[in-house]
């Protein structure tokens, strides 16, 4: 059972954010810089809205967040337990469709995991693979 109401838990759910998190996209635009990959738009306007973008290249890059996208590093709250795993299935769903669309039209994607941040030399290695490959 959840410690505060139901209004309460409403007003701390909608006070997140979906961009610009601190554990997520700045650190990624930090490993970014810092690996020189020049060249990224933000939140470029293509499909799906990508954390960061690379036109030329035709690479988008997302980064999700761990319980958002139901990685198995986060649990689900045990209370209103059936909210969110339509939630989270529905963000997955989403996910693969935007994915999907984006290749479809010509684009490589990268969807980074929250925790997957946490590692930066595994990351940047990855990261400057695919920003490395020329398609097209």
């Amino acid at each position: 059972m959840d410690h505060v109401s139901q209004a309460v838990r409403s007003q701390i759910m909608r006070s997140v954010k979906s961009k610009g998190g601190r554990s997520t996209e700045v650190a990624l635009g930090r490993l970014i810089r810092g690996a020189g990959m020049s060249g990224y738009r933000k939140n470029w306007h293509v499909e799906g809205k990508p954390d960061f973008a690379w036109p030329k290249r035709k690479l988008a890059v997302f980064v999700d967040g761990c319980f958002w996208h139901g990685c198995w590093c986060k649990k689900l709250p045990k209370s209103n337990s059936a909210f969110w795993e339509s939630k989270i299935a529905a963000n997955q769903v989403r996910d693969k469709k935007v994915s999907k669309k984006l290749r479809r039209i010509g684009w490589r994607v990268l969807r980074i995991r929250e925790c997957k941040v946490k590692n930066p030399a595994s990351l940047a290695r990855i990261l400057k693979g695919y920003y490395s490959c020329n398609v097209g």
